[in-house]
Protein backbone atom coordinates (compact mmCIF):
# COMPACT_ATOMS: atom_id res chain seq x y z
CA UNK A 1 0.00 0.00 0.00
CA UNK A 2 1.33 3.78 -0.78
CA UNK A 3 -0.02 6.47 1.52
CA UNK A 4 -0.64 9.70 -0.42
CA UNK A 5 1.89 11.40 1.42
CA UNK A 6 4.64 9.23 0.12
CA UNK A 7 3.33 9.74 -3.33
CA UNK A 8 3.17 13.11 -3.12
CA UNK A 9 7.20 13.20 -1.39
CA UNK A 10 8.49 11.19 -4.75
CA UNK A 11 6.42 13.85 -6.97
CA UNK A 12 8.37 16.35 -5.16
CA UNK A 13 11.64 14.87 -5.62
CA UNK A 14 11.09 14.23 -9.59
CA UNK A 15 8.94 17.17 -10.80
CA UNK A 16 10.78 19.89 -8.72
CA UNK A 17 8.84 23.25 -8.83
CA UNK A 18 9.22 24.52 -12.26
CA UNK A 19 8.51 21.70 -14.42
CA UNK A 20 8.59 22.88 -17.57
CA UNK A 21 9.43 19.38 -19.66
CA UNK A 22 5.90 18.00 -19.21
CA UNK A 23 3.70 21.04 -19.54
CA UNK A 24 5.48 21.97 -23.46
CA UNK A 25 2.39 19.40 -24.82
CA UNK A 26 -1.42 20.42 -25.05
CA UNK A 27 -3.65 19.15 -22.34
CA UNK A 28 -5.51 16.41 -23.66
CA UNK A 29 -6.50 13.23 -23.04
CA UNK A 30 -4.07 10.07 -25.08
CA UNK A 31 -3.46 6.78 -24.54
CA UNK A 32 -0.52 4.90 -23.89
CA UNK A 33 1.05 1.52 -22.75
CA UNK A 34 3.77 0.57 -20.42
CA UNK A 35 5.77 -2.45 -21.92
CA UNK A 36 8.46 -4.44 -21.17
CA UNK A 37 11.47 -5.18 -22.96
CA UNK A 38 12.26 -8.24 -21.43
CA UNK A 39 10.82 -11.36 -19.66
CA UNK A 40 10.28 -10.87 -16.34
CA UNK A 41 8.40 -11.66 -13.43
CA UNK A 42 6.01 -8.55 -12.02
CA UNK A 43 6.07 -6.68 -9.54
CA UNK A 44 5.10 -3.35 -8.60
CA UNK A 45 1.74 -2.99 -9.86
CA UNK A 46 -0.03 -1.61 -7.11
CA UNK A 47 2.82 1.23 -6.90
CA UNK A 48 2.12 2.09 -10.30
CA UNK A 49 -2.14 1.80 -10.09
CA UNK A 50 -0.84 4.40 -7.18
CA UNK A 51 0.19 6.83 -9.05
CA UNK A 52 -2.29 6.27 -12.15
CA UNK A 53 -5.12 6.57 -8.91
CA UNK A 54 -3.42 9.56 -7.75
CA UNK A 55 -3.20 11.53 -11.53
CA UNK A 56 -7.00 10.04 -12.71
CA UNK A 57 -5.16 8.24 -15.00
CA UNK A 58 -7.66 5.35 -16.18
CA UNK A 59 -5.81 1.74 -16.25
CA UNK A 60 -6.27 -2.00 -17.30
CA UNK A 61 -3.96 -4.63 -17.04
CA UNK A 62 -4.09 -8.55 -17.60
CA UNK A 63 -2.01 -9.29 -14.78
CA UNK A 64 -1.11 -9.15 -10.97
CA UNK A 65 1.83 -9.33 -9.06
CA UNK A 66 4.14 -12.60 -9.10
CA UNK A 67 2.94 -13.30 -12.95
CA UNK A 68 5.58 -14.24 -15.54
CA UNK A 69 5.46 -12.20 -18.44
CA UNK A 70 7.75 -12.51 -21.78
CA UNK A 71 9.47 -9.78 -24.15
CA UNK A 72 7.34 -6.94 -25.64
CA UNK A 73 4.27 -7.85 -22.97
CA UNK A 74 2.07 -5.26 -22.40
CA UNK A 75 1.53 -4.72 -18.41
CA UNK A 76 -0.56 -1.29 -18.33
CA UNK A 77 -2.98 0.21 -21.39
CA UNK A 78 -3.46 3.68 -20.16
CA UNK A 79 -5.85 6.80 -21.13
CA UNK A 80 -5.96 10.18 -19.10
CA UNK A 81 -4.44 13.60 -19.54
CA UNK A 82 -0.98 13.88 -21.69
CA UNK A 83 0.46 16.21 -18.77
CA UNK A 84 -0.23 13.69 -16.03
CA UNK A 85 0.80 10.68 -17.93
CA UNK A 86 4.19 12.12 -18.88
CA UNK A 87 4.41 13.25 -15.10
CA UNK A 88 3.98 9.98 -13.46
CA UNK A 89 5.82 8.51 -16.34
CA UNK A 90 9.39 8.16 -14.77
CA UNK A 91 8.20 7.60 -11.57
CA UNK A 92 6.38 4.49 -12.53
CA UNK A 93 8.62 3.20 -14.79
CA UNK A 94 11.83 3.43 -12.06
CA UNK A 95 9.69 1.76 -9.67
CA UNK A 96 8.56 -1.11 -12.33
CA UNK A 97 12.32 -1.88 -13.36
CA UNK A 98 13.69 -1.93 -9.96
CA UNK A 99 11.12 -4.07 -8.11
CA UNK A 100 10.35 -6.34 -11.69
CA UNK A 101 13.88 -7.08 -11.28
CA UNK A 102 14.26 -7.81 -7.71
CA UNK A 103 10.90 -10.22 -8.64
CA UNK A 104 12.86 -11.69 -11.37
CA UNK A 105 15.96 -12.57 -9.45
CA UNK A 106 14.00 -13.97 -6.45
CA UNK A 107 12.03 -16.36 -8.87
CA UNK A 108 14.89 -17.25 -10.51
CA UNK A 109 16.37 -17.93 -7.22
CA UNK A 110 13.31 -20.37 -5.87
CA UNK A 111 13.47 -22.31 -9.09
CA UNK A 112 17.16 -23.15 -8.30
CA UNK A 113 16.57 -24.01 -4.70
CA UNK A 114 13.36 -25.99 -6.07
CA UNK A 115 15.46 -28.76 -7.58
CA UNK A 116 17.05 -29.23 -4.38
CA UNK A 117 14.16 -29.55 -1.77
CA UNK A 118 10.38 -28.24 -1.94
CA UNK A 119 10.57 -27.21 1.46
CA UNK A 120 13.60 -24.79 1.84
CA UNK A 121 12.42 -20.96 1.66
CA UNK A 122 14.69 -18.45 0.33
CA UNK A 123 14.19 -15.14 2.00
CA UNK A 124 15.82 -11.29 1.56
CA UNK A 125 17.60 -9.56 4.51
CA UNK A 126 17.53 -5.98 5.50
CA UNK A 127 20.01 -5.06 3.06
CA UNK A 128 17.33 -2.46 1.33
CA UNK A 129 17.77 0.86 0.03
CA UNK A 130 16.75 3.35 2.27
CA UNK A 131 12.72 4.94 1.96
CA UNK A 132 11.71 1.84 -0.18
CA UNK A 133 12.27 -1.21 1.55
CA UNK A 134 8.65 -2.36 1.92
CA UNK A 135 8.87 -2.22 -1.77
CA UNK A 136 11.72 -4.40 -2.42
CA UNK A 137 10.54 -6.68 0.00
CA UNK A 138 7.21 -6.77 -1.20
CA UNK A 139 8.90 -7.51 -4.51
CA UNK A 140 10.97 -10.49 -2.89
CA UNK A 141 7.46 -12.32 -2.33
CA UNK A 142 6.11 -11.38 -5.72
CA UNK A 143 9.05 -13.22 -6.61
CA UNK A 144 8.11 -16.26 -4.43
CA UNK A 145 10.48 -15.03 -1.84
CA UNK A 146 10.29 -14.22 2.43
CA UNK A 147 10.72 -11.16 2.96
CA UNK A 148 12.12 -11.83 6.49
CA UNK A 149 12.29 -8.99 9.11
CA UNK A 150 10.61 -5.95 7.99
CA UNK A 151 12.45 -3.86 10.94
CA UNK A 152 13.93 -4.54 13.94
CA UNK A 153 10.81 -4.74 15.70
CA UNK A 154 9.62 -8.11 14.07
CA UNK A 155 11.94 -10.41 15.62
CA UNK A 156 14.88 -10.28 17.69
CA UNK A 157 18.08 -11.23 16.57
CA UNK A 158 20.86 -11.70 18.50
CA UNK A 159 23.99 -11.22 15.97
CA UNK A 160 28.15 -11.62 16.11
CA UNK A 161 28.68 -8.30 18.17
CA UNK A 162 26.03 -9.61 20.23
CA UNK A 163 27.56 -12.61 21.04
CA UNK A 164 31.37 -11.09 21.39
CA UNK A 165 29.77 -8.99 24.42
CA UNK A 166 27.52 -10.93 26.16
CA UNK A 167 28.11 -14.60 25.22
CA UNK A 168 25.42 -16.84 23.50
CA UNK A 169 23.40 -18.01 26.57
CA UNK A 170 23.23 -14.36 28.38
CA UNK A 171 22.17 -12.87 25.03
CA UNK A 172 19.15 -15.24 24.64
CA UNK A 173 18.51 -15.12 28.22
CA UNK A 174 18.70 -11.51 27.85
CA UNK A 175 16.91 -11.20 25.02
CA UNK A 176 13.72 -13.85 26.58
CA UNK A 177 13.35 -11.27 29.80
CA UNK A 178 12.46 -8.32 27.01
CA UNK A 179 10.89 -10.26 24.09
CA UNK A 180 6.63 -10.21 23.70
CA UNK A 181 5.04 -13.40 23.73
CA UNK A 182 4.61 -12.96 20.16
CA UNK A 183 8.11 -12.00 19.05
CA UNK A 184 11.11 -14.92 18.15
CA UNK A 185 14.37 -14.81 18.91
CA UNK A 186 16.79 -15.84 15.96
CA UNK A 187 20.83 -16.42 16.88
CA UNK A 188 23.48 -15.51 13.87
CA UNK A 189 26.70 -18.40 15.29
CA UNK A 190 29.59 -19.34 13.42
CA UNK A 191 29.97 -22.88 14.73
CA UNK A 192 28.02 -25.84 15.30
CA UNK A 193 28.94 -25.61 18.91
CA UNK A 194 27.30 -22.32 19.67
CA UNK A 195 24.18 -23.56 17.07
CA UNK A 196 23.98 -25.92 20.19
CA UNK A 197 23.93 -23.88 22.93
CA UNK A 198 21.44 -21.43 21.07
CA UNK A 199 18.91 -24.19 20.62
CA UNK A 200 19.34 -25.99 24.35
CA UNK A 201 18.58 -22.24 25.39
CA UNK A 202 15.34 -21.89 23.65
CA UNK A 203 16.05 -19.92 20.47
CA UNK A 204 13.57 -19.97 17.77
CA UNK A 205 15.95 -19.32 14.66
CA UNK A 206 19.41 -20.35 14.46
CA UNK A 207 21.31 -18.68 11.83
CA UNK A 208 24.35 -20.27 10.71
CA UNK A 209 26.50 -17.40 9.52
CA UNK A 210 29.48 -17.21 6.87
CA UNK A 211 29.40 -21.17 6.38
CA UNK A 212 30.42 -22.90 3.63
CA UNK A 213 27.86 -25.48 2.04
CA UNK A 214 30.01 -28.60 4.02
CA UNK A 215 29.78 -27.35 7.32
CA UNK A 216 26.52 -26.13 7.20
CA UNK A 217 24.95 -29.65 6.21
CA UNK A 218 27.49 -31.04 8.89
CA UNK A 219 25.80 -28.58 11.11
CA UNK A 220 22.53 -29.86 10.42
CA UNK A 221 22.89 -33.57 10.81
CA UNK A 222 24.60 -32.48 14.21
CA UNK A 223 21.95 -30.68 15.64
CA UNK A 224 19.51 -33.58 13.95
CA UNK A 225 21.75 -36.32 15.97
CA UNK A 226 21.13 -33.89 18.95
CA UNK A 227 17.55 -33.93 18.37
CA UNK A 228 16.96 -30.23 19.09
CA UNK A 229 13.09 -29.31 19.39
CA UNK A 230 11.43 -29.60 15.83
CA UNK A 231 10.31 -25.90 15.88
CA UNK A 232 13.61 -24.75 15.83
CA UNK A 233 14.02 -23.29 12.12
CA UNK A 234 17.31 -23.57 10.74
CA UNK A 235 18.60 -20.68 8.74
CA UNK A 236 22.32 -20.01 6.68
CA UNK A 237 23.32 -16.77 5.46
CA UNK A 238 26.50 -14.84 4.69
CA UNK A 239 27.54 -14.39 0.88
CA UNK A 240 24.91 -16.56 -0.85
CA UNK A 241 24.15 -15.82 -4.64
CA UNK A 242 22.74 -17.67 -7.97
CA UNK A 243 25.91 -18.72 -8.49
CA UNK A 244 26.52 -21.04 -5.00
CA UNK A 245 22.99 -21.26 -4.06
CA UNK A 246 22.39 -25.15 -5.63
CA UNK A 247 24.62 -25.97 -2.56
CA UNK A 248 23.05 -24.56 -0.23
CA UNK A 249 19.93 -25.74 -1.00
CA UNK A 250 20.94 -29.02 -0.68
CA UNK A 251 22.22 -28.67 2.99
CA UNK A 252 18.61 -29.85 4.78
CA UNK A 253 18.70 -25.91 5.96
CA UNK A 254 14.84 -24.54 6.30
CA UNK A 255 15.59 -20.76 5.48
CA UNK A 256 18.27 -19.16 3.09
CA UNK A 257 18.51 -15.52 3.52
CA UNK A 258 20.18 -13.95 0.47
CA UNK A 259 20.78 -9.67 0.20
CA UNK A 260 22.13 -10.32 -3.09
CA UNK A 261 18.11 -10.52 -3.64
CA UNK A 262 17.65 -6.56 -3.59
CA UNK A 263 21.10 -5.64 -3.81
CA UNK A 264 22.57 -7.67 -6.57
CA UNK A 265 19.16 -7.30 -8.85
CA UNK A 266 19.53 -5.53 -12.00
CA UNK A 267 16.63 -3.41 -13.12
CA UNK A 268 14.17 -4.84 -15.61
CA UNK A 269 14.11 -2.35 -18.88
CA UNK A 270 10.59 -1.14 -19.25
CA UNK A 271 8.91 1.59 -21.21
CA UNK A 272 5.95 3.97 -21.85
CA UNK A 273 5.01 4.84 -25.37
CA UNK A 274 2.02 7.01 -26.39
CA UNK A 275 -0.12 5.58 -28.77
CA UNK A 276 -2.17 8.61 -30.58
Amino acid sequence: MMFTHEIENFLEEDLGYNDISCTLVPERSVEAIVFTKEDCTLAGLDVAEAFFDYFGIQYSTEYSNGNRIAKDGIIFSLKGSSVSILRTERLILNFLGHLCGIATNTSRCVDIARQYSDDVQIACTRKTTPGVRKYEKMAVVAGGGDPHRFNLTDTIMIKDNHVKMMGVEAAIMAAKDKAGFTQKIEVEVESAEDALKAALKGADIIMLDNMKPEEVMNTVQYLKRESIPEYILIEVSGGINMGNLAEYADTGVDVISMGSLIHRSRWIDISLEIQN
